[in-house]
């Protein structure tokens, strides 16, 4: 269970780091995204990176 945590921490954290570069306008792929340059994605972007940041440390915090 905590692996499973883990891994899909992380992957909020890529998911969320792409979305939020994507809506401030720093990763502009791909150039047909609906996202890109719009500050509410940059904001949801943000908010998935910290979910996923703190699903990974309570896995780590269950396994101690």
């Amino acid at each position: 269970m905590q692996a499973l945590a883990a891994a899909l921490g992380f992957l909020l954290v890529l998911a969320g780091g792409l979305f939020a570069l994507q809506g401030l306008g720093i990763v502009m792929w791909p150039s047909d995204s609906f996202m890109l340059a719009d500050k509410t994605w940059a904001l949801y972007g943000g908010v998935m990176a910290v979910i996923g940041l703190l699903l990974i440390l309570w896995s780590r915090a269950r396994r101690a």
